[in-house]
């Protein structure tokens, strides 16, 4: 689950983190408000969505002009009119895609003496198996940018659990991002900072893009992106009220209220598999045969006949999917269960797409006699890369 920037540092700000006073605003006349209550003399109006690159990005609408969607201005009036031009607006930047995202409500945040831009961020490390810190001096720029180009400026640090962070590792990479004097010590309080949020909050990322230093010396977090563990979530029910489902897929939202997991991708052959692994391998054979999966979605090994048939349906609705392949390997899932939904959702739905199944395993020849019966035009595979060819072929000859 993901937060705004605006949740984000509210987080940090608890945990001892230096940031910006600000408010946030859903009208322009809030954002007038929260300006007049900040006092200036500079402001800046920060668009609030789940998605990275802001500044840089555009809107659709001419009317909201072509800033990008963080600016800074010098009056309460700029405040209220930039406001006005973003909010209702959709804002487009490198990770939004060519649709964007809808602006509905705006930061409005003090002015900031910048004197140096770094980019810092946590993060699990499953190679390690340890929580790794990632710090650049190239802050403000895209770290895949970094990566690629200049990798030798992106200075990691592990922490081993068992230990936890130590002053230490806060040294140890402040100086490696050329810090000095005073600078050393506010950067070590505001790490380890950083890092109690990010391990008390069962944060999954916490990126923080810029984390300046300001010409007093001091370190502040002037942006900040955060990602939670949503299996962790119930261990902090104030921070699961942060969600904002606005920012959220409808289906993959819905498709959690019934206890799938579902991820919504740009391909075409739309996916039903029992298992997070073999819903891998299912989209990894798709691709090697040619085709391109719509999505992931696992049903688990408990779906009951109401499940599968909301997971078909919310399949169908994704109007890139031409063809659906279903894949169940029957353990604690039997096949005639699945043959059932499969059944009842293609008849609710009126199914005019390929659709392959691939059953193996518990109650397998119940579920095909199901499917072969229905009088529906289900195409049965023996095997994955039987269902996989098939699929493909399906799609490409319904073109």
């Amino acid at each position: 689950m993901n937060i705004h920037e605006y949740q984000a540092k509210e987080l940090l700000k608890k945990f001892g983190v230096p940031v910006l006073r600000g408010g946030v605003a859903y009208t322009p006349d809030e954002a007038e408000r929260v300006a007049k209550e900040l006092g200036g003399p500079v402001f800046v109006v920060k668009s609030q969505i789940h998605a990275g690159g802001r500044g840089k990005g555009t809107f659709k609408e001419a009317a909201a002009g072509s800033k990008g969607g963080v600016r800074v201005v010098k009056s309460v009036e700029d405040v209220r009119s930039n406001a006005e031009a973003m909010l209702g607006n959709t804002l487009v930047t490198h990770q939004t895609g060519p649709d964007g995202k809808e602006v509905k409500r705006v930061y409005i945040e003090d002015g900031c003496d910048i004197k140096r831009e770094l980019y810092l961020s946590v993060l699990v490390d499953r190679a390690t198996s340890r929580v790794s810190i990632m710090a650049s001096t190239e802050g403000g720029m895209d770290i895949e940018e970094v990566a690629a180009h200049t990798p030798e400026k992106i200075i990691v640090q592990d922490i081993d659990p068992a230990t936890g962070i130590s002053g230490f590792h806060c040294r140890k990479l402040a100086f490696a991002l050329g810090l000095e004097g005073k600078q050393v010590g506010a950067f070590v309080k505001a790490l380890t900072g950083i890092f109690a949020c990010f391990n008390e909050l069962d944060v999954a990322l916490l990126e923080i893009n810029p984390l300046v230093v300001t010409g007093e010396g001091g370190i502040v977090a002037l942006d900040c992106k955060m990602g939670f563990d949503d299996n962790a979530l119930y261990r902090h029910k104030d921070i699961e009220e942060l969600r904002d489902e606005d920012e959220e897929d409808p289906s993959e939202i819905e498709a959690a209220r019934h206890s799938l997991n579902y991820i919504k991708l740009d391909g075409s052959i739309g996916c039903m598999v029992n298992g997070a692994g073999l819903a891998m391998a299912t989209m990894d054979i798709i691709k090697l045969y040619g085709g391109a999966p719509a999505n992931f979605l696992d049903v688990g090994g408990g779906a009951t006949k109401d499940r599968v048939t909301t997971a078909f349906k919310i399949i169908l609705r994704d109007p890139n999917v031409e063809g659906i392949l279903v894949n169940i390997f029957g353990g604690i899932m039997r096949c005639d269960v699945i043959a059932e939904g499969v059944v009842a959702a293609a008849r609710e739905v009126s199914l005019n797409v390929p659709l392959v199944v691939r059953l193996e395993g518990t109650n397998v020849e119940l579920g095909k006699k199901i499917m072969s019966e229905s009088g529906l035009p289900i195409i049965a595979a023996d095997n994955l890369a039987d269902a996989a060819e098939k699929v493909v072929k399906a799609v490409k000859e319904a073109k």
